[in-house]
């Protein structure tokens, strides 16, 4: 059977990929939060909230600071910026692609008379 090891950015898209945990990004762009204010939205136990936290944390989109018994969570924007770099990538590739198929039918205009 293939083994794959997951690379960072396959974390990062499997962390953004549940709605809650986008949410809990959401709300850590507007600054640090306990882990309390970030499950006071959801009508979740405790228990899941630290699970999708932990998806965060280990692909890198969340750091997580301990004082005492609270634990404030804080949103890695360096780690964000790969995943950006990536849709960014692939969006040049295809718009560079679809400049050049538009450059070709503006020099190759279809003949009307050969239908």
């Amino acid at each position: 059977m293939l083994q794959y090891q997951a690379s960072p950015l396959d974390l990062m898209f499997q962390a953004l990929a549940d709605p809650a945990r986008r949410a809990m990004l959401d709300r850590l762009t507007r600054g640090p939060a306990s882990v309390g204010e970030l499950a006071k939205p959801f009508a979740m136990t405790l228990s899941a909230i630290m699970q999708h936290l932990n998806v965060l944390t280990g692909s890198g989109l969340v750091k997580t600071d301990k004082v005492g018994r609270v634990r404030t969570c804080q949103l890695n924007t360096v780690a964000l910026r790969s995943a950006e770099q990536w849709i960014a990538d692939r969006r040049l590739t295809w718009e560079r692609r679809l400049d050049r198929l538009g450059a070709f039918l503006d020099a190759n205009p279809e003949d009307p008379d050969a239908s």
